[in-house]
């Protein structure tokens, strides 16, 4: 494992992202998150001490390159920017929402990258958080599938294109984080519980159990081109 001296979780207010950056913070890295919901930011600044909570949108070039710059040299960029827009059956498939998650979620990860690369260092890590409907037979799913799909494709170009540089991308199954607050309390731990018995694993993860996963591809120096899959054997199975 590399020592990694200062690193940006940008999504890094909650859930997978949040579990990333205290698992780099106990490993000795200055962590930095990066989040456009200022109630979030505001949250962890009380609650988690040890990381340095940053409102700033993903989408907002200017704000990504003025907060990049300032942190300079960047040893680990972690994005975990997530949305939950695109759902649904592709015959209702509001498709002004499936842009929507398009740019929430890829063309934000991609204004990232690009306003953060000239702050990397020389062989800094890039680890990208897309999600098992990028694979998965899931109905429902095709246009938050083609989203995540799409977050994984940068993968293995970028490998090639950004070395000494290392990317890699860990691809969840069933979370228990905040992006299922969509469904009222009662839903969400029904279909969690009826999930579990379809899961080969027979539980769904929780962010730090993903997150282990994350941290492990920002540091372990040897991994670059590799698309992690962490699903718990939901790619496998219909839920």
């Amino acid at each position: 494992m590399e020592t990694t001296r200062t690193a940006l979780v940008v999504g890094g207010t909650s859930g997978i992202g949040l579990a990333t950056a205290r698992r780099l913070a106990a490993a000795g890295a200055t962590v930095h998150v990066a989040s456009r919901d200022p109630a979030k930011v505001a949250a962890v600044a009380d609650a988690a001490p040890e990381l340095v909570a940053h409102r700033v949108d993903g989408n907002d070039r200017a704000a990504v390159t003025e907060l990049a710059g300032s942190l300079t040299p960047i040893d680990a960029l972690v994005l975990t920017i997530s949305s939950s827009a695109g759902l649904g059956p592709l015959a209702d498939l509001d498709l002004a929402e499936l842009r929507k998650g398009f740019d929430e979620k890829l063309i934000a990860m991609l204004t990232v990258l690009q306003a953060a690369l000239p702050h990397l260092a020389e062989r800094a890590s890039i680890t990208l958080v897309g999600a098992v409907s990028a694979r998965a037979a899931m109905p429902g799913t095709a246009g938050i599938g083609a989203v995540n799909a799409a977050v994984e494709s940068l993968v293995r170009p970028l490998a090639v294109e950004l070395a000494p540089r290392r990317i890699n991308a860990v691809s969840p199954g069933l979370v228990d984080t905040p992006w299922w607050d969509v469904l009222p309390e009662q839903a969400r731990t029904d279909y969690f519980a009826a999930a579990e018995k379809g899961l080969p694993v027979r539980h769904v993860s929780s962010a730090d159990e993903i997150a282990e996963a994350v941290a492990l591809l920002a540091t372990n120096p040897s991994i670059t081109g590799t698309v992690l899959q962490v699903d718990g054997g939901a790619r496998l199975v219909q839920l």
